[in-house]
């Protein structure tokens, strides 16, 4: 697979650009994403799905640009779809002629269980949860895959899009009309898709869920992985069909989503409740990255390795992190949380957190080493993107920042007291992480013996002076004793 690969998809509202560099057979990361609202549908449903003259040329503009930005990147591979606005028009044929002689680039139309299946991979593979129902709103059509344990079971394809909505129902106020339109469409769906869970994916859910960050406060900028209950958050979403341009600008909705966020709102209304769901985790990959991944996994049934991220790889990758002094370190603190569980009374789920912080520490000493635990900090909490939920990255990237001191300042958490544990759960984990990095302080990997007498904590081994000497320096909540012997 190239090294650098382009993924365009044009939508019905607009066309995206997401460029992927990998860093190692799985590890990748988004070089550059680029969006244009070409509206390549606007026109069409009024007649009779026709592609107008003027949304065509809007759309090869952009995806003129969109190649230079492309092979200014030294993309080595360039994949382009087209979905529902596309695949419906009678004059799609003229389109894909007019790109490819105007561009040379191919356009492969893909139906709506391909575009629906391209979300699911996505979302299987790049988000927390592993049970779940899909749903992607674009601008002529709605998707849905249905995931158990990260494996797409069925995919569904509704003619409900914002645009085509908006162009029938909403420009003329019609919203009942609409809400029955909706209800005919969704009746479609069998009793397979209803799940507690909903992944939320495309434009429109996720403006809504900005709007939902902003109305709640919420501590971190992130959208990929934030979660929400229906129930809390309904009366809210049901308020917004009916909010004015003003209204709906002073609530987080941005001016280029004015004129679809309504039936787009409604639209996903309808399905949480024909779904009877309970909570939407939002994603902020889709089709794009399901094109790069089911091209990348295309040999791995679409499904990366069992106990794989791609996010830690891929910090691993980008910072040189040494594997070998990582899992060292990690080993050591994972039998150092074993040892003082009980009486730490720690929940058995923080060794994972216990675990990638460790393995991550050292990526900020490539910025600076003297202020590493800062720099790691800020680069965790923005980097461990994928299968990760809002609470893990936060607290693995505390632990690092952490780590130097006995007691936590209650402001420096304040914050974000609603996804971490404790202050005192946190300083524990922070004890564990400080003296994992203490024994391996001259990086040779000595060969210890760890064991708990009473309530000391003895670690022997050879080559262990300067951990020796540095364990003098720090108050523990526990005794430690290191010998070198």
């Amino acid at each position: 697979m190239a090294k650098v690969t382009a993924v365009i998809d044009i939508g019905s509202n607009s066309a995206r650009m997401a460029v992927f560099k990998k860093t190692s057979r799985f590890g990748f990361y988004l070089l550059r994403e680029e969006k244009s609202k070409v509206r390549i549908s606007e026109g069409a449903y009024e007649n009779n799905g026709e592609l107008q003259d003027f949304a065509i040329k809007r759309a090869i503009k952009a995806l003129r640009e969109f190649l230079l930005i492309a092979k200014s990147l030294k993309a080595r591979k360039i994949l382009c779809v087209a979905t529902s606005a596309v695949r419906d028009a009678p004059n799609k044929a003229e389109f894909i002629k007019r790109v490819k002689d105007e561009l040379s680039l191919k356009i492969k139309v893909i139906d709506g269980d391909k575009e629906a299946f391209f979300g699911g991979v996505a979302a299987a593979n790049l988000l927390y949860e592993k049970n779940g129902v899909t749903i992607d709103i674009g601008g002529g059509s709605t998707e849905l895959a249905l995931i158990k344990n990260k494996k797409i079971e069925a995919t569904i394809s509704l003619n409900l899009g914002t645009v085509r909505l908006k162009e029938l129902f909403f420009d003329k106020g019609d919203i009942k009309g609409a809400k029955e339109f909706i209800k005919d469409e969704i009746q479609r769906l069998g009793e397979i898709y209803k799940s507690k869970k909903v992944f939320g994916i495309g434009g429109s859910i996720r403006a809504l869920s900005q709007a939902i960050m902003k109305r709640i406060d919420y501590p971190l900028d992130i959208l990929h992985g934030f979660t929400y209950e229906v129930k809390k958050q309904k009366a809210f979403l049901e308020s917004l069909i009916k909010m004015s341009d003003e209204e709906l600008l002073k609530v987080g909705i941005k001016p280029e989503r004015l004129d679809v966020i309504r039936p787009g709102t409604l639209i996903f209304l309808e399905l949480l409740e024909c779904l009877e769901a309970k909570e939407v985790i939002t994603s902020g990959v889709g089709v794009r990255e399901g094109v790069f991944l089911t091209d990348l996994l295309r040999n791995d049934n679409y499904r990366f390795p069992d106990n794989f991220n791609p996010s830690v790889r891929t910090i691993m990758d980008v910072y040189q992190i040494d594997r070998k002094i990582a899992s060292y370190e990690a080993k050591i603190a994972l039998e150092l949380f074993d040892l003082l569980r009980d009486d730490f009374k720690l929940d058995e789920k923080y060794k994972m957190h216990l675990n990638y912080a460790i393995k991550l520490s050292r990526a900020g000493e490539l910025v600076d080493f003297y202020e590493a635990h800062k720099h790691t900090d800020y680069i965790l909490l923005n980097s461990l993107h994928y299968g990760f939920r809002h609470s893990d990255r936060l607290l693995i990237s505390k632990i690092i920042r952490f780590h130097k001191r006995k007691k936590i300042k209650k402001k420096d958490i304040e914050k974000f007291k609603s996804l971490l544990p404790k202050k005192e759960v946190i300083e524990k984990l922070c004890n564990i992480f400080w003296v994992a990095k203490v024994v391996n302080q001259n990086l040779s990997m000595p060969k210890v013996e760890i064991k708990k007498e009473g309530k000391k904590v003895i670690i022997k081994g050879k080559n262990l002076y300067l951990a020796k000497e540095r364990s003098k320096s720090r108050e523990l909540f526990f005794d430690l004793e290191i010998v070198d012997e």
